[in-house]
């Protein structure tokens, strides 16, 4: 007799199920990770990424395509920037972390660049954790690893994840360096902006984490990864990079919950109903039916993080829901969910008036009329 399948394979045959026949898995990376760390809640997006649906295909046959995703002129700007920052071994971008992360050590100078050239994914992983591990075993020198590789397993299957560069300090701690093509005007960046490459980053600093617990048993003290990174950004309007310290201990911490509740995704597998499948071949009206079988919550930051954006956003506005006005509004509303509601308890048909949300409500409504009648007048 053939042995009893495992839970991880018997898993693994249920994602595939609900990908469909022969579709194979699309790889997760940092941007989906941190996207997911960015709306913990939806279930929709945990079960679409943790089987590897390709959302992408997926929304333009549902009939909302995407408009997820970067120009091609920002990509062109981008990577000229990044060329830039690391021009000269990587002169500027060490002098930058030297300057905002490190300045008790000794200036940057001829520091490491390695050759992190490899074979294949696993090849370029590999001799990755070569290089921190001689790093680690030789402190005192600086480091430069550019576009390193590394791994992070993902509900029981690694992603592979490209940082734009990983510093190593002569104290052997390791800094994630993040280069983004956004301005820092005097000094200060777009807040959303800003948040989403902290998540990103954090996608990286939890990849870090597990290569310095393998090493931990090789080098003494262990590799410690540093939960300060480094942004660089465009200074104001010019192409001259500039760099902030951003603490990412908030989002390495929701990120890390949020991978821990992906690799519980036979849970929300398990209520779906029979036979679900998320294959763009089936029939639109089946594979709508399908997707929505699957409970969403969608908010307009949704927009900038996931391809399904403009189908979550016609279907929460169809259904009334206030998330689609954002979830701080959603959050002053209590448990009123509908605009419906919002409106009947505004109007004083309905909702509890020791509720302070009704109160609320009821009491901008009285200030409105007021206003109108003055208006009026």
């Amino acid at each position: 007799m053939p042995p009893p399948r495992t839970r991880g394979t018997a898993l693994r045959h249920r994602l595939a199920e609900l990908r469909g026949p022969d579709v194979p898995a699309k790889a997760l990376d940092a941007r989906a990770l941190a996207a997911l760390a960015a709306n913990p809640g939806c279930a929709r997006r945990a079960i679409l990424d943790g089987a590897g649906v390709n959302k992408t295909a997926l929304a333009s046959a549902l009939g909302s395509p995407s408009a997820f995703g970067q120009s091609q002129f920002a990509l062109t700007r981008g990577n000229a920037f990044e060329a830039k920052v690391k021009a000269d071994g990587g002169a500027e971008l060490l002098r930058l972390v030297h300057e905002k992360l490190d300045r008790s050590a000794e200036p940057p100078a001829d520091a490491r660049v390695p050759d992190l050239t490899a074979t294949g994914p696993q090849g370029r992983t590999a001799r990755t954790a070569l290089e921190l591990r001689e790093a680690a075993a030789h402190p005192g020198a600086w480091t430069l690893l550019d576009h390193p590789m590394l791994a992070l397993d993902v509900a029981g299957s690694p992603a592979f994840l490209e940082p734009d560069a990983v510093v190593v300090h002569p104290d052997g701690s390791w800094t994630v360096v993040e280069i983004k093509s956004f301005p820092l005007l005097d000094g200060s960046a777009d807040p959303a902006k800003v948040g989403a490459a902290a998540r990103q980053a954090a996608v990286y600093v939890l990849a870090l984490e597990e290569v310095a617990v393998r090493l931990a048993h090789e080098t003494a003290p262990a590799p410690r990864v540093r939960h300060r990174i480094l942004l660089v950004c465009p200074k104001d309007f010019s192409n001259l990079p500039a760099a902030s310290a951003v603490d990412i201990r908030k989002q390495r911490a929701v990120t890390a919950r949020q991978l821990a509740r992906l690799t519980r995704i036979e849970d929300i597998a398990d209520t779906l109903p029979e036979g679900t499948c998320f294959s763009p071949e089936l029939p639109a009206e089946e594979l709508t039916a399908a997707v929505e079988s699957v409970p969403a919550t969608y908010a307009p930051e949704c927009l900038s993080a996931c391809e399904l954006a403009f189908h979550c956003r016609a279907r929460s506005r169809e259904t009334g829901a206030v998330t689609s006005l954002g979830r701080p509004v959603r959050a002053e509303l209590g448990g009123l969910a509908t605009v419906e509601d919002v409106l009947a308890a505004a109007r004083g048909e309905a909702g509890d008036p020791d509720d302070p949300a009704v109160a609320a409500l009821r009491r901008a409504a009285v200030l409105r009329a007021e206003a109108l009648e003055a208006a009026c007048r």
